[in-house]
């Protein structure tokens, strides 16, 4: 690339915004080297490079997005790709922290893409893989065969899924250990003497409905527990729906007495329910509630918590599509968190 179509494409950034030209002048280098001292170039001594990215910094100069492109080919950008009326806002703030963190330091920059229910989940991925407006991609509530990520292997497009695929194919993901969550929460439950339990699980077109089914189910075998069906609503059902459901089964003769919830509002709902049957919360029944943030013990402290961390979800997410971007092979971009182990309430000291 010469020097005439860097300034060029620099200058075509917008009136008023810090360019190359302002760089040079203000470090009294050439156009050339500043561009050149930017993007780390070896020829560049390490105090020149250092020196003109500090100025950049400090003015705020960012690199013109479109002239970029037209360079390299790339946007420099990630796009999350989010059902806006299905991930509650702790979820998003947290993928969208961990994300941040991981990219600050890069060329990067992170864009959220939005969709709603009425769309098919497919749309907003093949609009950015048919406008090129992006060079990688994240997406979640993911599918057992889900046809997003099939569409993204087929065309070469890097991407890293929030939970695991079933479709035999390979690619970056970071996922929970929701069988072992389920698994604990058994356990646990088991061993203060709960017998009869039911689990709000997540919704069934999704991967980790089975994987917490499965761990549910193999650990009542295993502690000799039975179940209690409460397969009418999912974490993805209001929060009154819920609440009228438990309310429903804890008024019946043969109840639960111990919950394995997969969602942290949809926990709210059931303390509600079962308080509504004017039951008692650690005295009739006991909860296990996953969590991403310390708040089910300020609702209330007899809550049984195992926490998963959406920040570090989203960073696992974000070096899994920057490393395939980078060359690296999508099977050694893959993780899986296990849970610590579940929490009751303890008092700050």
């Amino acid at each position: 690339m010469d020097r005439d179509q860097t300034e060029k494409d620099d200058e075509a950034s917008g009136l008023g915004r810090p360019t190359l030209k302002t760089l040079a002048f203000m470090t009294g280098l050439g156009v050339t080297t500043v561009s050149r001292a930017l993007k780390d170039a070896p020829e560049i001594g390490a105090e020149t490079r250092r020196r003109v990215q500090l100025v950049a910094k400090q003015i705020g100069y960012r690199p013109n997005r479109a002239g970029v492109r037209l360079r390299t080919g790339k946007t420099n950008v990630i796009s999350l790709v989010l059902n806006t009326e299905r991930e509650i806002m702790s979820f998003v703030s947290d993928i969208i922290y961990g994300v941040s963190e991981v990219i600050a330091d890069t060329p990067y920059h992170l864009i959220v893409t939005p969709y709603s229910r009425s769309q098919d989940p497919l749309d907003p991925i093949r609009y950015l893989v048919e406008t090129g407006s992006a060079d990688g991609v994240i997406i979640s509530r993911t599918q057992p065969n889900d046809p997003r990520a099939r569409y993204m292997l087929e065309r070469g497009i890097p991407f890293a899924t929030h939970g695991r695929t079933d479709m035999g194919l390979i690619h970056p993901y970071h996922d929970f250990d929701n069988y072992a969550f389920a698994t604990e929460a058994v356990r646990h439950l088991a061993g203060i003497g709960r017998r009869r339990l039911a689990l709000l699980a997540p919704p069934v077109e999704l991967t980790y409905h089975s994987h917490t089914l499965n761990g549910f189910t193999d650990a009542l075998s295993e502690v000799g527990a039975s179940e209690i069906p409460f397969n009418t609503v999912s974490v993805d059902h209001s929060i009154e729906q819920i609440r009228m459901r438990t309310a429903q089964l804890m008024r019946r003769d043969v109840r639960p007495d111990g919950f394995v919830s997969s969602a942290a509002a949809a926990t709210l709902a059931i303390v509600a329910g079962i308080e509504d049957a004017g039951l008692k919360l650690g005295r009739d029944v006991d909860v296990v509630s996953k969590q991403s943030s310390d708040l089910l013990h300020l609702f209330r402290r007899e809550l049984l918590v195992v926490n998963e961390n959406f920040r570090l979800a989203g960073a696992e997410l974000a070096r899994s599509v920057l490393g395939w971007i980078g060359g690296a092979t999508p099977g050694s971009l893959q993780s899986l968190s296990k849970p610590t182990g579940v929490l009751a309430y303890r008092r700050p000291d």
